[in-house]
């Protein structure tokens, strides 16, 4: 009489454990590609969110200086421009914008290191005198006002400053001025902007566009926006 025996031989174990190491290999590379992937997600989400924050930062950086800038724009003490003496022809146009190129005469800010390019001294009351470079010496009941030439120029994807052409901001897609000019000449509200206004009187306010680019092309192009009202147009005529 014959007995019938039941179990594993040796190869069938071996191909089970074979089998069970091979689903515990894939189960764990899933478990790793899936931690890569959120990983990667992870971090493609903070690159881009830096990116973005990055440009903001610069956006605000450029546009709140050349807003002071602008603010200051034709300030040249406490006398109209008609009543200063020497006072140079860049004092007739304390804004410009042409060739991609911004300029101003604006008054010292009290943030710059470097000599001024004219100094008008006056008594705030019947005289006044444009002297250039800085002037030290006053006489009693004289004060001296700084007034600084600046330039701002969009090249090549930069934003350059100063005579030098010092680069001031990278990764600029574009750069652009105009100006709100007024209807008549004691009108205040602004019906329209200019790239070249045919009267300097008429300008009221200065708007710059800026457009940053992120050199990794994470983040779409920025575009910001910025309105500054020129404070000093009885400096140089802008009101009767």
């Amino acid at each position: 009489m014959s007995s019938t025996r039941s179990g594993f031989g040796l190869i069938e174990l071996m191909v089970a454990l074979a089998l069970g190491l091979m689903v515990a290999l894939a189960l764990g590379l899933m478990v790793v590609l899936g931690l890569t992937q959120v990983f990667l997600s992870a971090r493609e989400t903070y690159l881009t969110q830096r990116s973005s924050a990055q440009m903001q930062e610069d956006a605000r950086y450029v546009l709140s200086k050349l807003a002071q800038e602008i603010r200051m724009a034709g300030m040249f003490g406490c006398l109209s421009t008609d009543r200063i003496v020497d006072a140079p022809s860049q004092f007739q146009t304390p804004v410009t914008w042409q060739d991609a190129s911004l300029s101003m005469i604006s008054a010292d800010i009290g943030l710059q290191a470097a000599r001024p390019d004219w100094t008008v001294v006056s008594d705030c009351t019947t005289t006044a005198k444009a002297y250039p470079g800085a002037r030290l010496s006053l006489a009693p009941g004289e004060t001296g006002f700084p007034v600084r030439e600046l330039f701002y120029r969009f090249d090549n994807g930069q934003l350059k400053v100063g005579p030098n052409k010092a680069v001031l901001l990278d990764n600029v897609a574009a750069f652009n001025v105009s100006f709100g000019v007024a209807g008549s000449k004691g009108a205040q509200s602004v019906p329209r902007y200019e790239d070249r206004p045919s009267k300097t009187s008429s300008i009221r306010s200065v708007r710059i566009g800026l457009t940053l680019r992120d050199p990794g092309g994470r983040v779409r192009d920025q575009a910001y926006q910025l309105v500054v009202a020129l404070r000093n147009r009885l400096a140089w005529g802008g009101f009767p």
